[in-house]
């Protein structure tokens, strides 16, 4: 017993010191991060200067081009580019569409959803069949839905404090809508945006057609819009006027082009084969210049390098940083980087995905055994003067998903959710609406932990 007292005593004050070094780095990450503009410059020629980034287009490889030259910059030990074939789709010219009524026409706000096949020339005009749930539909005849448009009326739930909750609930309209549809022989599918805010701008993303089967155009409509096609949509039911929709696309997917992810690293300097991976994804959508979604990732993934060079952290882990190609409409990168990273017998502790806008931080979320869970929740303390919250169970990112089967910790980096889906996936996606100070914080607040885990994992 007296040999553990003594133990006790003489382990304190080495504790207590470790607890304080961790502090004053800590500061230092953040002092640097919150006085520097180097993350919000490059995000500023990201959005203002190449703008959207869509995979397969020029301004992607203008993007991993600037990218690299910036990380190159920095001193790092070893910049290099990963080569991935990505999909190349296009919307081509804006959208038409209307809602009719007898001889009523009224202009409704749409965009193609991604991947989503072109109308053709004549566009489709049919009655619509509002749904809302896939099992709602399962119980509807099928001759009354051939030849029709289905119309997927589903709300992000407001009851949820996580937007991203209610996103993973509804999203499955938007991704698997066509492919159930078209299995009822529907001619078109409109999609109500998923947002949780009332407004006029429509929210594109990705669908995905089964394999081998044939694909119908898909568009998503407005908050505004959704609205007032269901208002309409009802009167209907009293009135009996018929309600049609007409809308035209001119999308196209173009043969696959060959694209990259940028990787940069710091080399471990006790530990160098085992790396600690921060990472966002370098394309966007067409729509906007993807600021939040995913330019603030990418830069702040970026400056969590330049924090370690300019404060002479010097990691005993490889720290990497990972700008990844084609997140948005296939997955390309993130799934080329994890068949490499086992073809290559690399080892990774730890995978960090910031992907959900450059706004306060709020915590992070991790993927893995519990074990593993809290040992890294005991960092929340250094942490939480700085607006980390809390650090829990929960899910990580799309990009870094492929690598869970390599006993990879996942964590997913979590700023305050309540504006991200105003602008995810729009032509209001741009760089004005991202605070200098809100991106800052996020930066300092993934690189403190790296460094945290870097030290004690």
């Amino acid at each position: 017993m007296l040999k553990k007292i003594i133990l006790t005593l003489l382990f304190c004050p080495i504790f207590a010191f470790a607890q304080q070094k961790d502090e004053e780095i800590i500061r230092k990450i953040y002092d640097d991060a919150l006085t520097s503009r180097a993350s919000y410059q490059w995000l500023e020629y990201l959005s203002n200067t190449i703008g959207s980034r869509l995979s397969g287009t020029p301004a992607a490889e203008k993007a991993v081009i600037f990218t690299k030259k910036m990380l190159d910059s920095l001193g790092l030990d070893r910049v290099f580019l990963q080569e991935v074939m990505v999909p190349h789709w296009v919307r081509g010219k804006k959208e038409n569409a209307k809602m009719l009524i007898g001889k009523e026409k009224t202009v409704m706000n749409v965009c193609a959803l991604g991947n989503s096949v072109a109308t053709g020339a004549k566009g489709v005009r049919a009655e619509v069949i509002e749904i809302q749930s896939f099992e709602e539909m399962a119980l509807i005849p099928k001759e009354k839905l051939n030849g029709k448009i289905v119309f997927y009326n589903v709300a992000m739930d407001d009851k949820h404090v996580s937007t991203f909750t209610a996103y993973g609930l509804s999203g499955k309209y938007r991704r698997k809508g066509a492919a159930e549809a078209i299995k009822y022989g529907a001619v078109g599918v409109i999609v109500r945006s998923l947002t949780t805010a009332l407004d006029d701008y429509p929210h594109t993303g990705s669908i995905l057609y089964d394999e081998g089967s044939k694909a119908l155009p898909a568009v998503a409509i407005s908050t505004i819009g959704a609205n007032l096609l269901s208002k309409k949509l009802k009167e209907s039911e009293k009135t009996g006027k018929k309600v049609e929709f007409y809308f035209e696309t001119f999308c196209e997917m173009l043969p696959d082009v060959l694209s990259h992810n940028v990787i940069g690293e710091i080399k471990g300097s006790e530990k160098p084969e085992e790396i600690i991976l921060v990472g966002g994804h370098l394309d966007s959508w067409d729509l906007g210049d993807g600021s939040h979604d995913d330019g603030a990732g990418v830069v702040q993934s970026m400056e969590v390098l330049r924090l370690f060079k300019k404060n002479n952290i010097k990691p005993k882990r490889t720290i990497r940083a990972v700008l990844f190609m084609n997140e948005e409409n296939g997955l390309r990168g993130g799934n080329k980087y994890a068949e490499l990273a086992k073809k290559l017998n690399e080892k990774h502790l730890v995978a960090i995905e910031s992907d959900a806008g450059g706004f306060t931080p709020r915590g992070f979320d991790i993927d893995a055994d519990d074990d593993k869970i809290e040992k890294i929740k005991k960092y929340q303390p250094l942490l939480a003067q700085y607006g980390i919250e809390q650090i829990k169970k929960g899910g990580s990112g799309a990009d870094i998903a492929p690598l869970k089967p390599q006993n990879v910790i996942l964590i997913g980096f979590r700023p305050d959710s309540q504006r991200y889906f105003d602008y995810h996936h729009t032509s209001t996606d741009t760089f004005d609406k991202v605070n200098i100070r809100e991106l800052a914080l996020g930066s300092a607040g993934i690189a403190s932990l790296v460094f945290l885990l870097d030290k004690y994992l």
